[in-house]
């Protein structure tokens, strides 16, 4: 799992963090992006029911040692690719 900081160095002026989530995958993992793209993150959860939004926040939550409660799903409910925003 990355670093918090490399994964902070991802979040532009207004706190916004692009995702592409993987869900359904045999282990949770998070893995910086190659020049120009989102994080990756996968998860073992199902995307169904927002499960696999749940295990994203967690996962996030965990690497960046901060609170779920930090990070709010911005665009991309349904989608793999999302926009989180960080808050203080």
């Amino acid at each position: 799992m990355p670093s918090a900081a490399a994964i902070l160095a991802l979040v532009d002026a207004d706190g916004l963090l692009e995702v592409r989530v993987s869900p359904g995958a045999s282990a949770d993992a998070i893995t910086l992006p190659a020049s120009g793209c989102a994080l990756a993150v996968r998860t073992t959860a199902p995307p169904e029911d927002g499960k696999a939004n749940e295990a994203v926040m967690r996962l996030l939550a965990k690497a960046l040692d901060r609170s779920v409660s930090t990070l709010e799903l911005v665009r991309g409910a349904a989608s793999r690719n999302k926009l989180i925003r960080l808050t203080p």
